[in-house]
Order: structure tokens, then sequence, then C-alpha cells
């Protein structure tokens, strides 16, 4: 039986104009869907596969952006219309009525200043022709068919007063409120804990069959693609490279850059020395032509896999060796404040009562999902946020004792490397600048010595001495991360917090800063507090796992023995909640 497909992509080019030069972002590519199906679209960030998506919608920014050639083909209720052919106005007859998008970061999507229900009721008025009141009830049935809680309130609230999570539902709620027959999702579940990332994932599979909406969903990670993907199509530098069955594409690729994805991603059933990268199965030239290694996914994992007993006994013994960090009964409480007078009614316990020791040489995985309070210990043990009570000694010092000048003076060996690299850099200094900076005000050494150390971090971190003089908007997430994993070595700490540093990162960017951070520990003999949601990145970076939930310790242990029989319900819930393991 033959399916009409709510979308048809053929030979689709895009191009975009710049410094003067055309680019070709999306190359000659075709694309089906078909009603109730999802297909993902895949590769990593610049391979054109969010560009397809914003041609699909007629997004694009003109003049910069056009579509350079190829059909977008939509059926309407047996009606084929090409997109491509029609005028703005016409185009936004089926936009957000025939055909959503739900876009990858919901803060930047939703409109600050109005609240969540009307921006979502504002789209039923426009395109139902529902009254106001109208509008408000379909709103607050579709906020609790999305499983937020308390729909109502969520309607009079702000975006900012929700949580990541939460913006999202909205933001699902707001593209299927007028039951489209093609919904886009571009990595909507990026950066979200993997609990709510995975009831997004089930949510969209329940609006789908509910709706039969053929889906388009677009990831760099194809964990979370296992778990929700009928067909899989693979983008590398704007052409498609493989398209085929989730099953045939998990079970056996036949590209490179495709073999390169699925082992870049760290499996749950073995610890590795170092993850695979793209560069393992695929060699490029200066033109961007590549050559096949002939690896295999399995075979290089199984060159790279160690025995999880070496790993414990490798971490016992750094558990045997000196305390670098001692923290006691550390509690980190807001006020809650409530009547004209402002009077605290009660406290939000962010950190509540935690004690743990960390030993020099250690990665200490801390986990939990968002507003557990992982990333309040790190800033407060670092002195970056004030404690309400507790105590914090580095190397014997005790921390919260110390004088401003003696905790600056000290915070050379202690660094932090933040989640989002492109706010921590002042975009009006270059990366040179940025570096050296710290070495400068510490008065290590003077302008000259200092230029020539920086460089020399560039290199360490896989970038280039002509990096020097650019600035940050000039780089990639990655190279971002890299620049600010160098400015963290400038002053040679000894103590460094990674917090969520690779969460927002393409999977094969995120192997490859990770490989880096395990290389700069064994040859630095750094210490580091790891903080992030992931739990197949903490199987693969930490010595022991510190599991938080509502501001306390749930569990802790040695890795291989939290994954192999986790001793609390909530850790169980989070390994569970792990998506598709490759």
């Amino acid at each position: 039986m033959n399916v009409t497909p709510v979308l048809d992509i053929r030979n689709l080019s895009v191009d975009f104009a710049g410094q003067g030069q055309v680019l070709r972002v999306v190359d000659n590519i075709s694309l089906s869907v078909n009603p109730g199906e999802t297909v993902a679209l895949v590769g990593e960030s610049g391979s054109g596969k969010s560009v397809t998506s914003l041609a699909i919608m007629q997004l694009l920014q003109k003049p910069a952006g056009r579509i350079a050639g190829g059909e977008i083909l939509l059926n309407i209720n047996g009606t084929q219309t090409d997109l491509v052919k029609l005028k703005e106005e016409e185009v936004r007859r089926y936009r957000g009525k025939h055909m959503a998008m739900i876009f990858q970061e919901p803060m930047t999507s939703l409109n600050p200043v109005l609240t969540c229900g009307y921006q979502v009721a504002e789209a039923l008025m426009l395109h139902e022709g529902l009254n106001k009141k109208q509008a408000r009830e379909r709103c607050i049935e579709l906020f609790d068919h999305v499983k937020l809680p308390r729909p109502q309130a969520v309607y009079d609230a702000y975006p900012h007063q929700l949580s990541g999570g939460q913006k999202q539902r909205v933001m699902i709620a707001m593209a299927i409120s007028c039951k489209p027959q093609l919904l886009i999702a571009d990595e909507p579940t990026t950066a979200l804990d993997v609990t709510v990332q995975k009831s997004i994932i089930e949510l969209l599979g329940r609006l789908q069959q509910e709706y039969g909406m053929g889906i388009i969903f677009i990831s760099h990670d194809l964990g979370v693609v296992s778990d929700i993907a009928s067909r899989v199509a693979v983008m590398y530098k704007g052409k498609m490279v493989e398209n085929a069955t989730a099953a045939d594409i998990f079970k056996n690729p036949q590209h490179p850059y495709t073999k390169g994805l699925l082992a870049c991603r760290p499996p749950m059933d073995k610890r590795l020395t170092r993850l695979p990268v793209v560069g393992d199965f695929m060699l490029t030239d200066t033109e961007g032509r590549f050559t096949e290694t002939g690896l295999t996914v399995d075979g290089i994992r199984a060159t790279l896999a160690v025995d999880d007993s070496a790993v414990r006994a490798q971490s016992e013994q750094i558990a045997k060796g000196d305390v670098l960090l001692k923290v006691e009964n550390l509690k980190v409480y807001y006020p809650v404040k409530k009547g004209v007078f402002g009077r605290v009614t009660d406290h939000v316990k962010a950190v509540d009562d935690i004690s743990f020791n960390l030993y020099k040489g250690e990665t200490l995985g801390l986990v939990g999902e968002s507003g557990c309070g992982k990333t309040t210990l790190g800033r407060t043990v670092l002195r970056l946020l004030e404690a309400t009570s507790g105590n914090v000694q580095f190397e014997g010092k005790d921390l919260f004792g110390l004088s401003t000048g003696d905790m600056r003076r000290l915070r050379r060996e202690m660094q932090i490397i933040f989640q989002d690299p492109y706010s921590s850099l002042n975009p009006r200094l270059t990366i040179g600048h940025a570096i050296s900076e710290p070495m400068l005000v510490h008065k290590l050494c003077d302008a000259k010595a200092a230029k020539v150390r920086t460089i020399d971090l560039l290199e360490k971190v896989g970038l280039k001495a002509e990096h020097y003089n650019r600035y940050p908007h000039q780089f990639s997430g990655g190279q971002r991360q890299r620049v600010c994993i160098a400015r963290a070595l400038a002053l040679n700490p000894k103590f460094i917090v990674c917090d969520e540093s690779v969460s927002a990162l393409d999977v094969s960017v995120q192997a490859q800063v990770l490989n880096l951070l395990n290389g700069l520990k064994n040859e630095f003999g750094f210490t580091y507090i790891f903080i992030t949601h992931d739990m197949s990145v903490v199987r693969f970076m930490a010595d022991r796992i510190m599991v938080m939930n509502k501001g306390k310790i749930e569990e802790l242990g040695f890795t291989a023995d939290v994954f192999a029989k986790p001793e609390s319900q909530y850790t169980q819930k989070l390994i569970d909640a792990i998506p598709g393991v490759l």
C-alpha cells in the first residue's frame, strides 16, 4: 500500500551569502516523511540539519540565506503544495497550523515579557479563530495534555519562572495547538536532564500517535535517536551521506562518519581508556575529501576497553592518598520571603548538610537532576557563593576563614570551567587576552612570557597559535570550550570544577573535550569535580560518583559499583533514563 508523504523534499539546496562569497550549506538533499512516522536528521553542528528545518518552515534569514534549488512539497488533505513557490503571506497560512517547529532553546524562543499562556493562546486565536476565553480554556487543556504541573498557574507565568523542561513543554503545547500534520523538533532535549529528556521523548511519541503527525527529529545524539526514530538520515557538511531505517543505521552503518557518531557516545557496558572520535574512522584532507580507515565501532571499542576491576583498583588507590578538599556539614539555604514586610517564612535548602572528601588526582562525578544543588555545591566550595554554615578545607586551609586577599591568592590553585563557553568569554577581548589576563593579574610573568605560555596552552588544547588574536564569535562551541579550558590551565591549578562543561556540545566534540580533560589530568595531576546530568559521561570520566537529590547526598561510591548495583532508587531512575545504549 502506497502512502503519500506529508513532506517530500526533492533535491534541496540552500546558499548563504556573506563577505563577498556564497557558501552552499545544504547540498542537493532529498527526504520524505510519512504521516505518523518519525525521521531523525542527525549530524554535527554545521552539518546543515537545522538550516534544512528552517528552509522547510521558510524561516531562512533573507537575503543572506536563500533556497538555491529543489522542491519542498507539503501534502495537506490530499493537496500537495510546493512551499518554495509560495509568497510569505501564503506561507503563514501553513506555518503554525499545518506545520510547526519546536526550537532547541525554549528560553530564546519564548518572549520574556509575555506570559506563557498568552503566547500559546495567540496562535489559537490566529489560526483557529477562537476568542480570548476559548483560547485560554484550550491552552490550559494543552498544558495539562503535555503534563505541565498546575496548568492554570503556568498560563499566567512568565518563561523565567519555569524550569528548562517546563519551558520545553510550553513550546510543545504551542507547536501542537493546531494539530499540525508535520512537526519539526530541533534538538528539543539537548542540555536537559536525562529524566526530563526521557519524559519529553515519551510525550512526543504519545502526541504523535494521537494526532498522526509526521515528525522530523533533529539531533546530534544517536542514543536519543535510537529511542524515537524509525528512519535516520545522516548529514555531513551539507550533504546527506546515509539514509536508512534506524535498525540498519545502528546495526550496520555504511558511512565512516556515521560510524564515528555512533562510537563517540560513551558506552554503558564498558569503560574505555579514551573515547573514539570521527577521525578514527575517516581521514580528511584540506579540500574536505576523506579516506576510510576501515575500523568498525565494535572493533575500536574493543581495543580501548579496560576492565572495571582495574579502574576500581586505581580509584581505590587514589582514595588512600592525600585529601585535597574536605567538606564538612555544608549548608547553603536561601530565604523565602512573603508578606508586605518581606518576612522569612521558609528556606530553599539548595545544599543541605553535605560532607565528603576529595582526594588528590581524583575525578569525582557529581550528578543529579536540575535543582538538586550540584552547581551550588561546586560554586560554594570555590567560595563563589557564600555558605550558610559548614566548613571547607583546601589542603588543610579553612577557606571560609581566609581574608579576601588570602582567598584571591589561593584562587590560583582552584579554577572552574562553566557550561556555556560563549557567556564565559568577554566578546570584546581576543582569546589571547582572555587566557593571558589571569597570569598578569596574579603577576606570574610579564606580558611577553604570558603570550608565549598562552600560545603553548592553545596548542595543548588542540588550537593553533594563529588563533591568539581572534575573538570568541569566530570559533565554534567546541573550540570556545577549549579556550575556556586553556584559560583554566593558565595558573597551573591543582583543582578544577567542570560545571556541565560538555552538556551542550555535539557528541563528537564532546568526546574530544572529554579525552582532552582526561589527558590533561594524567599529564598535570589535576583533581576534578565533574558536574553533569549525563550518566554515560560520568561513567567514562569519574573515579567515584556522588549522586545528589534535593540538596542531599543520595549515594556516594566507586563508579563501577554505582552502575553495577546502585543503592538508591533515585540513582536507578537516573540510570534507567539514559537514552538508547549504543
